[in-house]
C-alpha cells in the first residue's frame, strides 16, 4: 500500500499563504489521479483539488483561483499552493490517489496537515 506524508500546515491570517505538500512512498508517475481533500470539525471529508496523470486540474468551487494543485513525479510529491486564504479554509488536509474515477484510494487516511486561517 502506498503511504502518504502531508506537510506545511500552519496557523496563516486571512489573506496569507501556504504551499502543502504529500510525499508518497512509491512512484506516482503512472497514477491515475491525486486529490487533496479536507475536513473541518463537524463536516464530512470534502474533495478540495484534483490532479490526473495527463496533468488536468479541478478545483472544488469555494477554492477555483485561490489553490493550485500540482505534483512532482521525480519527487513522488504533490503538491497544494493555497492563496488568499480564508477562515473558512480551515481544516485538516489529506492527500491520496486513485487508479480511475471511482473513489477508491491507494492509501487509508493519514495523519493530514492541519491549516488555521485566523486573524
Amino acid at each position: 500500500q502506498v503511504q502518504f506524508v502531508e506537510s506545511g500546515g500552519g496557523l496563516v491570517q486571512p489573506g496569507g499563504s501556504l504551499r502543502l505538500s504529500c510525499v508518497a512512498s512509491a512512484d506516482i508517475f503512472n497514477i491515475y489521479a491525486m486529490d487533496w481533500y479536507r475536513q473541518a470539525p463537524g463536516n464530512k471529508r470534502e474533495l478540495v483539488a484534483t490532479i490526473t496523470s495527463g496533468g488536468s486540474t479541478d478545483y472544488a468551487d469555494s477554492v477555483k483561483g485561490r489553490f493550485t494543485i500540482s505534483r512532482d513525479n521525480t519527487k513522488n510529491t504533490l503538491y497544494l499552493q493555497m492563496n488568499s486564504l480564508k477562515p473558512e479554509d480551515t481544516a485538516v488536509y489529506y492527500c491520496n490517489a486513485r487508479r480511475s474515477d471511482v473513489p477508491v484510494f491507494l492509501s487509508s487516511w493519514g495523519q493530514g496537515t492541519q491549516v488555521t486561517v485566523s486573524s
